[in-house]
């Protein structure tokens, strides 16, 4: 019963579609204008400017003047980084010496690895906590 109540609801509709007129599709039948001429123009010179036997020598020249320097000036300038953040630290007087404040290693509860004390990413080279202070 429900199939024929949706057909018998939806056949007024669908007849009123038969009845109606196809759509013209004006815009498709324009013949050629100055706007589609120049669009054509314009991917023409496009392509004959920018195919893959142009891009590729750009591509290398720019890969070796522009990249392969820039990683290394970048590489140079991590590395003197580095050694001048070692190089202070090592005027700085032993970890064991250095004040510990309030608010530095708070323990409300040991962590679950290790000896309880250390966090995840605990480095002994920087990181000192005196259990006692």
């Amino acid at each position: 019963m429900l199939p024929q109540r949706q057909i018998l609801r939806a056949a007024p509709r669908f007849a009123a579609q038969l009845r109606a007129p196809a759509q013209r599709r004006l815009a498709s039948s324009a013949g050629e204008n100055a706007f589609i001429s120049e669009r054509q123009h314009a991917k023409e010179h496009a392509s004959g400017t920018t195919g893959p036997s142009l891009s590729k020598p750009f591509r290398a020249t720019q890969l070796l003047f522009a990249c392969i320097p820039a990683l290394g000036l970048a590489g140079w300038n991590a590395y003197a980084l580095w050694n001048e953040h070692w190089e202070h630290w090592s005027h700085l007087p032993p970890l064991e010496e250095r004040t510990e404040y309030s608010y530095q290693n708070i323990r409300t509860k040991n962590f679950s690895w290790g000896s309880g004390d250390k966090t995840l990413f605990w480095n002994d080279d920087v990181n000192y906590h005196n259990k006692d202070k």
